[in-house]
């Protein structure tokens, strides 16, 4: 076998009697190894630190743990230092395991290294944060501004990434209308991602769902103007859309130049709540395609439901949906003719993880 490097990992062990203590272990990285199928499992966003020891003790290490702990107990005291611990071009999963705390800093996933989850501590979401805040108009050294997807506290560009149990933040607090106020939280740009109980936060720009499929499922996204925005095929479901609009804002923004695109924001089991008056979509771009489906809605969403960006013309090729939708913000009395009622036929194909071709990469 032919070893390409290795790596020093920390396992931390909890024992019976609540006495902690930290075990290390050297870990060969072997040229030729990989995953049989690239698939998202349970197990891949889970860390039995116990288990992990026993296997050990066993002979065996059937995946790599990255401790991330800011006490300095750990592997790294940063989430991207421990990101920079993963080899290029690594062919199995490597989970990051973070330990409470707010960690100010941004990270960085980089193509190169697919097959990453980023694991909280269970129950623990709340206390442990990953946060920055860089906006549009930040300029770098040499005075160029950042532009929105630069600005993001969070950038994941490998593919079947996934995290769970921890919270993104970006910061900054927008005011609507002002130049370069665009602060993302997160962007996610690699293919096959989920993401399970994760808090995405911010005001405008919350989360740029690229480009890519991915599945967003019981996580809590916080904004208020586009605050989920971007070109890529996604599943929210059992989702919480919380906006912070003092006034005006929207939800969703999607992108969409052809009727060929495959691409789509499908909201399933979601509740929408918060402040403010929001849109349930915008279009940007003109084939945007936006649906809801069995969501409560509070009243926090405008009579109107939809926006065509100030683009008319839109209103004859967007395709926005809702289905057997409730709450008093679901009345669509008031709706916008353009949009649509959907039935069952038209809303089946948005409704599971089909849409994003889950059935291919997604063992849950």
């Amino acid at each position: 076998m032919a070893v390409m490097g290795s790596w020093v990992f920390r396992l931390l062990v909890i024992g019976s009697a609540f006495s902690v203590f930290w075990s290390e272990v050297e870990v060969g990285y072997a040229e030729g190894e990989g995953n049989l199928v690239d698939v998202i499992t349970w197990e891949d966003m889970k860390v039995d630190l116990r288990k992990q020891r026993q296997d050990l003790k066993d002979g065996y290490n059937t995946s790599r743990v990255i401790v991330v702990d800011q006490s300095g107990k750990g592997d790294s005291v940063t989430v991207q230092g421990a990101v920079d611990m993963v080899p290029m071009y690594n062919s199995d999963r490597v989970k990051i395991y973070i330990l409470p705390g707010i960690y100010r800093e941004k990270v960085f996933v980089p193509d190169s290294k697919p097959y990453i989850s980023l694991i909280g501590v269970e129950n623990q979401t709340l206390e442990t944060i990953i946060t920055w805040n860089d906006k549009a108009s930040n300029t770098e050294k040499d005075g160029r501004e950042l532009g929105t997807s630069r600005s993001a506290s969070v950038a994941i560009e490998s593919d079947f990434f996934c995290a769970t149990g921890i919270t993104i933040e970006n910061s900054v607090v927008t005011v609507p209308g002002a130049h370069g106020n665009q602060a993302v939280a997160l962007r996610i740009t690699g293919n096959k991602a989920m993401f399970y109980r994760v808090r995405i936060l911010g005001t405008q720009d919350t989360l740029l769902d690229d480009y890519g499929s991915h599945y967003f499922y019981q996580c809590y996204v916080q904004g208020s103007i586009d605050f989920i925005f971007g070109s890529s095929r996604s599943l929210y479901q059992e989702c919480v859309l919380h906006s912070t609009a003092e006034s005006y804002g929207a939800i969703a923004a999607h992108h969409r130049d052809t009727q060929e695109e495959d691409t789509g924001f499908s909201f399933v089991n979601c509740t929408i709540d918060g402040t403010g008056m929001v849109y349930l979509g915008r279009a940007w771009g003109d084939y945007s395609r936006v649906i809801y489906s069995y969501c409560v809605i509070h009243s926090v969403v405008t009579p109107s439901g939809w926006s065509d960006w100030n683009e008319p013309s839109r209103q004859k090729t967007a395709v926005f949906g809702e289905f057997q939708c409730r709450g008093k913000g679901a009345d669509r009395k008031n709706r916008v003719a353009w949009s649509k009622s959907f039935s069952y036929e038209e809303a089946r194909p948005f409704l599971d993880v089909t849409f994003i071709s889950g059935e291919q990469w997604l063992r849950l």
